[in-house]
């Protein structure tokens, strides 16, 4: 991204580096793609198998943690299994001209997408010029 992009590396804003301390239970890192647009940023997160009762999306200290629970139940009776189902686990550094009180999270066919728009004051505006 660009050097006045509104997302920010870990090592610019020298917060925390690392995730929170966890339980010892085995988490998967979903896979995310963040788009910036002059509103603000979308966040879509692949986390197939979670509810949105399982979900748990929240900001705190500039930090976003996505945190979603998945079904351990399945139909029928496994006969093989090449994987296990875990819980999905994920940390983000958000910059502050982002107005996090205005966020919206929705959860589509194992597609998070969350949205936190710019905050007033952040947003580039135009000044009119009269003439005297």
């Amino acid at each position: 991204m660009t050097a006045n992009s509104i997302t920010e590396n870990s090592e610019e804003k020298n917060l925390q580096s690392r995730e929170e301390t966890r339980a010892s239970e085995r988490y998967i890192k979903p896979a995310v793609n963040i788009i910036e647009t002059e509103d603000g940023l979308t966040l879509i997160a692949d986390i197939p198998g979670s509810a949105r009762d399982g979900l748990d999306v929240n900001v705190e200290k500039g930090i976003l943690t996505i945190n979603a629970m998945v079904s351990h139940s399945t139909p029928g009776r496994p006969v093989y299994s090449e994987f296990e189902l875990a819980p999905y686990y994920r940390q983000f550094s958000i910059s502050e001209v982002l107005d996090q009180e205005k966020a919206t999270a929705d959860l589509s066919n194992g597609l998070l997408t969350l949205k936190v728009p710019k905050a007033e004051a952040a947003k580039p505006r135009k000044i009119e010029v009269k003439v005297a």
